[in-house]
C-alpha cells in the first residue's frame, strides 16, 4: 500500500467513525467536497495545511493519518494521542495560569 491509499483509507475509516459524509467533511475542514473525493479516491495528494485541517476535524493527529492502522492493537492506537492530548491541555494549563499569576502581581 502506498501512503496515497494509506492517507486515503485512514481518512475514509476516521471518517466513518464520526459518521461524517465526504461533504461534511469537506465543510468542516474548509474543502471542497471534491477534493475529499480526490483524496479519498487517491487522485490528489495533500498540503501541509490540508493534512492538518483534516486531523483536527478527525480529532486525531497528522501523523496518524500516514500510517498504518492496526486493528489488532486500537488500545495502542487509542492511547497515544489520547495521552498527546491530555499532555498538551495540561501544558496550556500551565502556561496561563502562570500567564495569570504574573499578571495579578502588576
Amino acid at each position: 500500500m502506498d501512503v496515497r491509499e494509506l492517507l486515503a483509507a485512514n481518512i475514509k475509516t476516521e471518517r466513518g467513525n464520526l459518521g461524517l459524509s465526504q461533504e461534511k467533511l469537506a465543510e468542516l475542514a474548509e474543502l471542497s467536497a471534491q477534493t475529499i473525493s480526490d483524496i479519498e479516491g487517491c487522485r490528489t495528494w495533500v498540503s501541509d495545511k490540508t493534512l492538518l485541517k483534516l486531523s483536527e476535524v478527525l480529532n486525531i493527529e497528522i501523523f496518524q493519518l500516514l500510517v498504518p492502522i492496526d486493528e489488532n492493537d486500537k488500545k495502542a492506537k487509542l492511547f497515544l494521542p489520547q495521552r498527546i492530548r491530555k499532555l498538551r491541555q495540561s501544558l496550556k494549563d500551565d502556561i496561563d495560569n502562570r500567564i495569570n499569576r504574573f499578571f495579578s502581581q502588576k
